[in-house]
């Protein structure tokens, strides 16, 4: 699986914000633990998560959201349109984001454990554009 443990060298004036490595950290910290629906959504703290609860961790990790959203409401949180760092896909049954050009998906899962990060872009169609305000 692909882990995301340090960022490729960048410009000093091109730096990656805190809180975007705070968000691939929390995405780190569960993207080995098992698909469960509706997993993290009455808290953070799960022995599994669904996609709306994987991308919810991750964001608070980050310091950006402070309670778990379901996907229908990740696809009016924040502000429209794609972001800078960060850029969440969302409508009422699935949602991922975009975090520094690397994907976080829990439908591209390879098997019960496989990790959330992707390489490949999923398909795009069909998703509202979001992402966290000044990200």
């Amino acid at each position: 699986h692909r882990d995301l443990h340090s960022f490729p060298t960048r410009r000093s004036s091109d730096l990656v914000p805190e809180a975007v490595q705070r968000v691939v950290a929390g995405g780190n910290a569960i993207t080995d633990f098992p698909y469960i629906w509706g997993g993290g959504h009455a808290s953070f703290i799960a022995s599994g998560y669904d996609c709306s609860g994987s991308v919810s961790y991750a964001l608070a990790a980050g310091g950006l959201l402070g309670a778990p959203l379901v996907s229908g409401e990740l696809a009016t949180w924040g502000e429209p349109g794609p972001g800078r760092w960060i850029t969440i896909y969302a409508n009422a049954g699935h949602t991922f984001m975009n975090v520094d050009g690397i994907w976080f998906d829990t439908a591209g899962r390879s098997g019960p454990y496989a990790s959330r990060w992707l390489v490949s872009t999923p398909p795009l169609a069909g998703y509202a554009v979001r992402h966290p305000p000044g990200m």
